[in-house]
This record gives structure tokens, sequence and C-alpha cells, in this order.
């Protein structure tokens, strides 16, 4: 699914002669400044793999390897950097699961700046634990993040700590677009760039910064935002002309799993995004083990939704193109199932059910029916109980590895002509 921003309203959007709202080119220089020293010029690596895939050049972004693991470091400083010394005595306080909160608590730290993060009961392990190590007070509170934030908010009245926001803040979307002047340093024939999106901050300063810069570079850089279908506020708020809050599911892009775009955000990727698309669950978990496999990296699944567009086809690309792999912070136990779910989305782990007579032998005649398709069991399981099971049947469930699509429709085919009638189930 794809929003096509030339189609919405394209009178005002579009309209040059109005000066974009939010950061100017030289509040983004000027927070690059600031970030000196404090954040990593992360490095731009290759891709054979995405290349042959796109039928053009291509080139990643790995702020999965910025300090906190991700870009939130850069918006989180330079908001916090321009506090006054009478709001800096005051303190700090955000609400994020992840990301926010590292990047919010280092900032504090480098500041001298007492950060207060609250973080949701049940938050990865991992996450919770970095974040206290930066020196922030985390209070853990609700189980979801509207909760949260409520909670935040209450304390920021209450002790009149400073609020820091994850996406909709001016200083933020400003420091968020330092990533855009890296890019064109790093590839000074960028076409197109594509950026994750949940609020919003990242791709509307990545995007205000390349549309301020086109003068100087004498050229248009295509900004393609990525969102995960489950948790896709942008299209709808697009075709709505304003942000509007939508239902969301359960994602594995976690990081960028938001209800509702912020206001500067929507209104600067309104004027300088070309295009959103969305993409499921099983294609960011394929994503994952592409860049795992392929580029050696680990990246969490919400900065790798980008790849996963392009593994499912709904890239249309020309020329050099960068894709944002926005951060690295993933608990292990989630990597371990997003990697099972990514294997099975690639046909390479397969879990089929098939009914059998209930005589000895037949565990040992299926199993050899396999290994002559060359797949690898790793897993069975048997039961005499199971809908449309005749009384003298049994069901067993077998787990195995294969080399992939074309692979997996072999081994089926061999379960098929030695007369069994496997039935192919989800991981």
């Amino acid at each position: 699914m794809s929003a096509d921003l030339a189609a919405v309203d394209p009178a005002d959007p579009a309209d040059p002669s109005v000066p974009l709202p939010g950061p100017t080119l030289d509040d983004i220089r000027a927070a690059r400044e600031r970030l000196v020293g404090v954040v990593d010029v992360t490095p731009i690596q290759g891709s054979r793999y995405l290349e042959e895939l796109l039928g053009a050049p291509v080139r990643l972004k790995v702020e999965s390897l910025q300090r906190t693991g991700s870009y939130k470091i850069r918006g989180a400083y330079n908001r916090l950097s321009q506090l006054s010394p009478e709001e800096r005595d005051r303190g700090v306080v955000a609400a994020s699961a992840g990301n926010h909160a590292q990047g919010v608590a280092l900032a504090a730290r480098e500041l001298g700046i007492k950060a207060t993060i609250f973080m949701p009961i049940g938050v990865a392990l991992p996450k919770l634990q970095a974040t206290r190590g930066y020196g922030a007070d985390v209070v853990l509170h609700g189980r979801v993040v509207d909760e949260t934030l409520a909670a935040a908010g209450e304390f920021a009245e209450r002790t009149g700590a400073v609020i820091i926001p994850p996406f909709d803040h001016h200083d933020v979307v400003a420091g968020q677009g330092t990533l855009a002047l890296e890019i064109l340093e790093q590839v000074p024939d960028v076409a197109n760039v594509v950026v994750p999106i949940g609020g919003g901050g990242l791709i509307a300063g990545v995007a205000s910064a390349f549309a301020q810069l086109e003068p100087e570079i004498g050229r248009r850089v295509r900004i393609i935002g990525v969102q995960a279908a489950n948790a896709a506020a942008y299209p709808p708020s697009l075709s709505a002309g304003e942000p509007v809050t939508i239902i969301t599911s359960p994602t594995i892009a976690d990081g960028i799993h938001v209800a509702r775009p912020g206001r500067l955000n929507f209104d600067l990727v309104q004027r300088t995004v070309d295009t959103v698309v969305t993409v499921d669950d099983d294609d960011t978990a394929r994503a994952l083990l592409v860049l795992q496999e392929r580029a050696k990296l680990v990246v969490e699944p919400a900065g790798a939704v980008g790849v996963g567009a392009a593994l499912a086809g709904s890239l249309r690309v020309e020329g050099t193109t960068v894709f944002l792999l926005s951060g690295g912070n993933i608990d292990p136990m989630v990597m371990e199932r997003v990697i099972g779910r990514g294997l099975a989305a690639s046909a390479r782990y397969l879990k089929v059910r098939i009914p059998l007579p209930d005589i000895p032998g037949q565990l040992s005649t299926i199993s050899a029916v396999i290994a002559d398709a060359n797949a690898n069991v790793v897993e069975v399981l048997h039961t005499r109980h199971g809908l449309g099971l005749q009384i003298s049947e049994v069901s067993i469930e077998i787990h195995m590895e294969t080399r992939g699509q074309e692979h997996a429709e072999q081994v089926l085919q061999h379960l098929r002509e030695a007369g069994y009638r496997p039935y192919l189930d989800t991981v």
C-alpha cells in the first residue's frame, strides 16, 4: 500500500513560495555543530543483494551503530543542549519504551541534567538496563504507552521538569535532520532516501533538509517513507489532509508503533516527502534476516522496514538509493522469534502437519522421504487428538529446514508422491 503525496491537495503542500514550517537549513547545520563529539558519523555500507533486487545502486546508512543504538540521540541532545540554565535545573522527563529513553538519558548525562524516564511495565530488559546505565532515574508505569505518557505529564506538572517529546518538536526535528547532511557528504550522488516512519520526526528532519538543500545541489532527492502496516497512521492522515488517530495492531516494529502523526512532522511530511508505503511483519522479518546474513548487520525491526519494503516489491527507484537503518536495539529474545518468522517467510523453515495411519514404522518412513528430498528435520510432534482425524489415524507435525521456496515445494511434492497429505502450517 502506498500514499502518493502528489495526489494529496497539491495546491497548498506543494507551493514552493510558502516557507516550510519547522527548522531551517541553518537550524539543522547549527544542530550538527552541537552534535560534534557527541554523536558518531555512522558508516555507509553497500549491498549487492539489494542492488540486484532493485536494479539500482544501494547504500545502507548504518545508524544502528550510533551511540545508544539509534538516531534518537541526535534530536534529544539538540533539544536538551538549548535548554536555559533555569530549565536545566528543573531536570527533564520523557516517556518511552526504548530508543527515545536511551537518547534522552545519554544526552542528559552528557549535559549534566537530571533525567527521569517513564517506561511501561514489561519493557524489554536490555532497554531498561541501558537507560538506567546512562544515569537516568527510570519509573515503570502503565501497561500501554498512553498510560506511561500520562504519568510523565503528571510528573512534569508536579515537579516542573521539562518534557522532551520523542518527535513533535522543532529542535528534535532539526537534530534528526543532521542525518541528511551526513548522507549527502557520504553519498554525493544520492537520488532516493528510504526512511522508517513512526511519529515522523526522523523523516520530517531528513526530508525538510533535502528540500532546502535542493537549490545548492541542483537536483531533487526523492524521499520515501515506510510504515509498519499494523501502525500506519500517515496514509489515512495524508488522505484526510490532517493528522488522524488510528487503531493500531501489534507489530514487531515496535519502535515505529505510533497511532497519530506529530503535528509539525505531518506538515513537513505533507510538503516534502514523495511517497509513503507500508510493509507487513513477515517482510520486515525477512529484512532482518537479509541484513544479518548478507550485510552482517544487527538491525531492529523498526530500522529494517525500508529493506522489508524492497523485498516486498513496494519500491520503484532509479539512481543511487540510501536505506536509513535507524536503529539496532533488539531484545535477543525478540530476535530469536523474528529470525524464526523470517525463515518461515522465506520458506526456509517449514512446519507441516500430516495425518498418518496409527501403525508402527510411519515416522521412520516419512523421515526417509524428507531426507531423500535433502531437507533436515529439526522437530517432531505426535498426537492422536485433532479435528479431521479418523479414529485409526494420528497427526504428526514436522518442523524442517529447507533452502528456500523452490526447495520447499520440492519437499512437499516428494511427500505427496509418497502418498502423504502434508498441510502447510505457520510458525
